[in-house]
């Protein structure tokens, strides 16, 4: 097989699917809003030097929305999206995901006044979402009445 060239290869991410068990055996996922195109994303960014990628995971999930829980140490899959960059080019990501069951949400936080956050129903999130392998991961990760896939 040969090799992607490095202007198609992939550039690595990490990110958090932020979720909370409800009365009943329900969940629910936590989305932010991207700070360009205000899509509804999952926390998420570059891998951080001197973090495995689940910390660099739940960090994300502290600076994007004020996240504080516990992050699984397995990822939950990725998924490829195409990243605008400020000059306007595009670059194609991998973001693993990581499974992060939330404790609770902080007053205050880094980037508080540069997205929204809203808690959905895992198949809204999933409908929420505009990139197919993330809602696929969110449709097989919390099932209703029954125990998570994390």
């Amino acid at each position: 097989m040969m090799p992607l060239e490095d202007e198609t290869e992939a550039r690595r991410q990490i990110g958090a699917l932020p979720y909370r068990r409800l009365r009943g055996g329900d969940y629910a996922v936590l989305l932010v809003t991207s700070r360009e195109s205000r899509r509804w994303v999952i926390p998420k960014g570059w891998p951080m030097k001197g973090r495995k990628p689940h910390e660099a995971a739940e960090r994300e999930a502290y600076e994007e929305a004020g996240l504080v829980g516990h992050i699984g140490k397995r990822p939950l899959g990725f998924y490829l999206y195409e990243k605008r960059l400020k000059n306007r080019d595009s670059v194609l990501c991998q973001v693993k995901v990581f499974p992060l069951e939330v404790r609770k949400q902080l007053d205050r936080w880094p980037e508080q006044h540069e997205r929204e956050f809203r808690w959905f129903a895992p198949p809204e999130a999933a409908d929420a979402v505009s990139e197919p392998g993330l809602a696929a991961i969110i449709r097989a990760s919390l099932k209703r009445d029954g125990e998570p896939r994390l």
